[in-house]
């Protein structure tokens, strides 16, 4: 079962009564999952999970030390309490200790769903029934994953601040394959209500995908224009808003430093077309109420057309530098000015363009010019005179993330479409884009 909001006070409450230090910040937590695997056509594994758990921060004389349990009785929270006073007293000064938050309003987000919270497994495992007969029928192999999550946490602060939150999601992959190994599909879709999560959709897509990728080509490396899906700009961008970060810039190691001490705070560094924000209230892919270091979560525009519009301090950034704090992200939504372009319009219209459905294994090259490499993966379609002409071979890449957005180089913004747990992510049409050499893998 998961905590209601007075059985997480009370349990915070007690935590924090134990504590004999100078100041403290409790957290309790539970969650509840389940999951259905399935691979080679066939069910594979079905599981549930129930975990609960408490954590205690203490500093004294501004050391700090830590300590966690996962038991509730009283004993064990008193010895997670003396555990971390003692770690406090070994430990060095923290030099980045500001005192923990006084009460807080926080106004909370519509992010949980009892549809998920208490999945039909009966439901889950005919959608899975359904998914693994279309894929004999079109001669290809399927495995996936089908995830069910639900929580609530709370947070205490010594100082009087109490935050509790509920969340969901659930979410679906699917990988098929063609027998033969020689093409390979894949999609994924989520949503905190499960009853919004297009299971047919993932399920049509991914097997699309293996079924229309055999007999790839091989086109040489170089610098093609692209056409990106919802999931291969998720797999790129999904971390981008975390780059955002005043620290990172004003000490120049950041993609938005100029020079030490010097940003890029008010500059044109994307195209006008684009926006990034973060909206804790958004319908589609709501984020948590609370942000980074517990401040209340607020709708931030991080780039707005084009235009760097925020750069996020911390509370000890901000003390340092005589500013307010920014609450930070907590989803990341991107998207165009105007009505988004489908994916089918962007085909239309370009010459030339290699189409992609995902990239994997992204590993940062240069942190200070957001450089990153990576492999496609799981079908790329050569685009030629506004149709997808033929399938080829996987390529690696080495692009800036930040160039790749630049001005000009951004052709076409499609709708924004729930990626991952926290996303609203469009598809993308960029003038340009990298490859380096050809990849074998499938």
């Amino acid at each position: 079962m998961l905590l209601s909001e007075d059985d997480a006070r009370k349990l915070t409450a007690q935590i924090l009564s134990y504590v004999k230090a100078d100041d403290a910040q409790a957290s309790v937590r539970s969650e509840k999952n389940s999951n259905l695997r399935f691979a080679n056509n066939a069910f594979l594994t079905s599981g549930s999970t129930v975990e609960i758990g408490a954590d205690i921060t203490v500093w004294k004389k501004g050391r700090s030390g830590s300590a966690s349990t996962s038991d509730f009785e009283d004993s064990s929270l008193k010895k997670m309490v003396e555990q971390a006073e003692k770690v406090a007293e070994l430990s060095p000064v923290d030099k980045q200790y500001l005192p923990t938050l006084g009460k807080q309003t926080y106004k909370s987000v519509d992010g949980y769903a009892d549809t998920t919270a208490n999945v039909v497994f009966r439901d889950r495992a005919e959608r899975t029934a359904r998914i693994i007969s279309d894929s004999k029928q079109k001669d290809v192999i399927a495995a996936g994953f089908h995830e069910a999550r639900s929580r609530a946490n709370a947070t205490a602060t010594r100082n009087g601040n109490f935050e509790f939150e509920r969340s969901t999601f659930a979410s679906l992959s699917v990988t098929a394959r063609a027998k033969d190994g020689s093409s390979s599909g894949y999609f994924e879709r989520g949503h905190h209500d499960i009853k919004k999560l297009d299971t047919d959709r993932v399920a049509r897509e991914s097997i699309s995908k293996a079924s229309n990728g055999r007999g790839a080509k091989v086109i040489e490396p170089g610098v093609y224009p692209v056409i990106l899906e919802p999931q291969a700009v998720g797999d790129l961008y999904g971390r981008l808003r975390f780059q955002f970060d005043a620290r990172l810039a004003e000490e120049g190691r950041s993609p938005f430093s100029v020079s030490r001490g010097t940003t890029k705070l008010g500059q044109k560094v994307f195209d006008e077309k684009l926006t990034i924000m973060s909206d804790p209230w958004n319908k589609d892919a709501p984020g948590s109420q609370s942000a980074q270091d517990g401040l209340p979560a607020e709708k931030l525009y991080l780039v707005r057309n084009g235009v760097v519009e925020n750069l996020v301090y911390s509370r000890y950034w901000a003390e340092t530098k005589k500013v307010k704090p920014t609450a930070g992200p907590v989803n990341m939504i991107m998207h165009g000015t105007g009505n988004g372009i489908p994916v089918e319009e962007m085909i239309k219209v370009s010459k030339k363009a290699l189409l992609i459905g995902r990239f994997w294994y992204i590993r940062t090259t240069d942190a200070r010019t957001a450089s990153v490499t990576g492999l496609t993966r799981d079908g790329v379609w050569m685009v030629e005179n506004g149709k997808i002409a033929y399938p080829v071979t996987n390529l690696r890449f080495n692009e800036s993330l930040i160039n790749a957005l630049a001005p000009g180089n951004v052709e076409g913004i499609g709708v924004p479409e729930r990626i991952g747990s926290s996303s609203m992510l469009p598809a993308l049409k960029l003038k340009t884009f990298n490859f380096t050499s050809i990849s074998e893998a499938v």
